[in-house]
């Protein structure tokens, strides 16, 4: 039931992290997949929902490693093209710490509350809440450095 009713949700989360629908539905019935395999790993400690957040977590970490471009430098005959403002965006969300992407998504696109965020990423509701504006500071800071140039 848990995986009709937030699949919508548990897809927003992965697409955030995948840039690509297609994936993050495979990502989100791999983690279903593997959160059925090891149901008896779940001793009850913590919410059910938290360990689901978890496994699509890392479903949609383990894909995008699987897929990450290689990037190849530029030659210097190159003429610099000016990069459309979603990939100011996508640089300035790669360049965040994991964990303040993974605090982000599950906040922004999960909807999740921070009590929710600290129990999936075994955490303090203060770290949260900490972690969410240190990000969003640096996207302040960085995103705001692109607009006054």
């Amino acid at each position: 039931m848990v995986y009709l009713s937030r699949f919508n949700e548990f897809c927003s989360v992965a697409n955030a992290i995948l840039h690509d629908r297609e994936r993050a539905k495979d990502a989100v019935q791999d983690a279903f997949v593997a959160a059925l395999r090891r149901r008896r790993q779940w001793r009850g400690e913590g919410s059910l929902d938290a360990w689901l957040w978890q496994a699509v977590l890392n479903a949609a970490r383990d894909r995008r490693r699987k897929h990450e471009p290689i990037l190849v430098p530029e030659t210097p005959e190159a003429a610099p093209v000016e990069p459309p403002a979603s990939l100011d965006l996508a640089h300035a969300l790669a360049e965040l710490t994991e964990r303040q992407r993974r605090v982000l998504f599950l906040r922004y696109y999960g909807d999740l509350e921070y009590r929710q965020i600290a129990e999936t990423l075994d955490v303090k509701p203060g770290t949260v809440a900490a972690t969410i504006h240190q990000a969003q500071e640096h996207l302040r800071h960085r995103l705001g450095a692109l607009v006054d140039d």
